[in-house]
């Protein structure tokens, strides 16, 4: 053991085995596992990967809440995340003008990986929560780098992205 624990006062302790936690963990993984793989089959740009990497990002994910009026982005920092928003909306600002809005299934931050820039706007949320998905830059590079050319296509008809 690594630890010993003491109980400060009276109390009632549950415990469980080691096959029994074991089970747990790995049934919720899988339970996250599928549940974003069907999610990401889902968002349009990510149609031409293949099962095993929609696997491999969905286990990469990670997922964040934010609060309308929160900055998921902030214009001028560095980029190290790219972003799907899984629920909610959000749109992009960029020097004061709103230039894109963003609604459940669609991505950002994907320019300032691609183009190893600063981020070309900020990205705020719009509607009372949203919940975001996020994957790190490593993670992007290794998981989307075949789509890097639709990636820079679609880039290119952001207003004002350049």
């Amino acid at each position: 053991r690594a630890a010993s624990i003491r109980a400060a006062s009276k109390c009632i302790l549950w415990s469980i085995d080691r096959e029994t936690f074991s089970h747990l963990v790995k049934d919720a993984a899988s339970r996250k596992r599928n549940k974003y793989e069907n999610f990401l089959k889902s968002v349009d740009i990510l149609g031409s990967l293949d099962s095993f990497e929609i696997g491999q990002m969905a286990d990469a994910l990670q997922a964040r809440t934010f609060k309308k009026n929160e900055k998921v982005i902030t214009q001028g920092d560095v980029g190290n995340e790219f972003f799907i928003l899984e629920e909610g909306a959000a749109c992009a600002v960029k020097d004061g003008t709103r230039v894109k809005e963003y609604k459940e299934k669609e991505y950002f931050g994907e320019l300032a990986l691609i183009r190893s820039q600063p981020r070309a706007a900020d990205v705020v949320i719009d509607s009372p929560t949203a919940k975001v998905l996020c994957i790190d830059r490593k993670s992007f590079k290794r998981l989307l780098g075949p789509l890097d050319k639709i990636l820079e296509q679609r880039a290119a008809s952001y207003t004002g992205a350049k």
